[in-house]
């Protein structure tokens, strides 16, 4: 299981939710997104810590509570769609009309 902590602030890292977390039990690993172009964080994380009871403790304890100016957003990760290599978008001719007129 993976918690899911949203509207952090862009000056967070990895190291501060650690010790955030280990207040409720042993934080496994912390994943702060980062944006591809920008290299800025995202504004959300995931966290896993060692048991899901502590998981529970923590989602419990701080969701809505203040931090870093804002009030985070915990709750328990969703598990990620599976989007297929087949996406939406479908393809089209190239611009060239292939219906071409006949001038008389």
């Amino acid at each position: 299981m993976s918690i899911f902590v949203g509207n952090l602030s862009y000056e967070v890292t990895e190291a501060d939710l650690s010790s955030v977390f280990a207040e409720y039990g042993s934080v496994k690993r912390v994943h702060v997104p980062t944006d591809r172009e920008t290299g800025r964080v995202r504004g959300f994380a995931f966290v896993e810590m060692e048991t899901p009871t502590q998981e529970e403790a923590a989602i419990t304890a701080l969701d809505g509570a203040e931090w870093m100016g804002r009030s985070m957003k915990v709750n328990q990760a969703k598990p990620r769609e599976d989007k297929g290599s087949f996406g939406g978008g479908g393809g089209g001719g190239g611009g060239r009309n292939n219906n071409y007129s006949k001038r008389y």
